[in-house]
């Protein structure tokens, strides 16, 4: 799918990962007619594949414009994205869905649609896109509804346009979504999810490992639409490879 860029369109902010959540929601943006602007942070994440991955998908939708910030994270810590701790691997479903794993980076999605937001005023934008999901995911804390809701509130109390009248919202258009249903919404909007990375701990061949909670969640969306993932896994895992793609 690529993005009519109409000047007459309202603008929107997405926050994009790069990620297949990130992407879906970019794409939902777009065909619901907001003139998108993509927010892409390189917050100390290790793995900076996610960020090449980003950038081809703004470049593939045609975005308005797709900016990167630097941000490091890394300093304060506490998360296996940003720090040398390990990432959880084979966990069952039940374990997933049940407490906060190292994997979550400390108040990682209020600086990011902190920085959305400062960004989207510029813009005389009141509407910003995250792809949170309350259904499919780890555990964390900032992908619940009660969070979506907070921001929006502070976001309407913490900015001039907020104080002059303007009422800002933040659309998560995968809060009720499962991966599957993600999936197919985003096949529906054209998403090529081949240029998407999910992979919390690549395997040294720069394959998808498989094993982490974020591909298990991913893997278990495609199979669910009985549909192979395009990325390329460890050998043993689903995706491309496994079936011969």
């Amino acid at each position: 799918m690529t993005i009519s860029n109409d000047s007459k369109s309202p603008p929107a902010v997405v926050l994009l990962s790069g990620g297949l959540d990130s992407t879906t929601t970019l794409a939902v943006a777009a065909d619901r007619g907001f003139d998108v602007h993509a927010l892409t942070v390189r917050y100390g994440q290790l793995h900076v594949v996610e960020l090449e991955a980003a950038r081809a998908v703004a470049k593939a939708f045609n975005v308005r414009r797709h900016l990167e910030l630097d941000l490091d994270l890394r300093a304060i810590g506490g998360s296996a994205l940003t720090d040398d701790l390990a990432v959880p691997k084979d966990r069952s479903d039940d374990e997933i869905g049940h407490g906060v794993p190292v994997t979550y980076v400390p108040a990682r999605n209020t600086i990011l649609l902190s920085l959305a937001l400062a960004w989207a005023e510029t813009l005389g934008s009141t509407d910003l896109f995250v792809g949170v999901s309350a259904v499919d995911y780890s555990g964390y804390p900032d992908c619940r509804p009660e969070f979506v809701r907070a921001f929006e509130g502070l976001a309407n109390e913490a900015t001039r346009l907020g104080v002059e009248g303007a009422r800002f919202k933040v659309h998560a258009p995968l809060l009720r979504l499962d991966k599957a249903q993600t999936i197919e919404l985003g096949l529906s909007l054209g998403v090529d999810y081949g240029l998407t990375w999910t992979c919390y701990d690549p395997a040294p061949s720069g394959r998808s490992c498989g094993r982490c909670d974020s591909c298990r969640l991913r893997l278990g969306g495609f199979a669910r639409l009985d549909l192979t993932d395009p990325l390329a896994y460890e050998p043993g895992v689903g995706g491309a490879d496994a079936a011969g793609g």
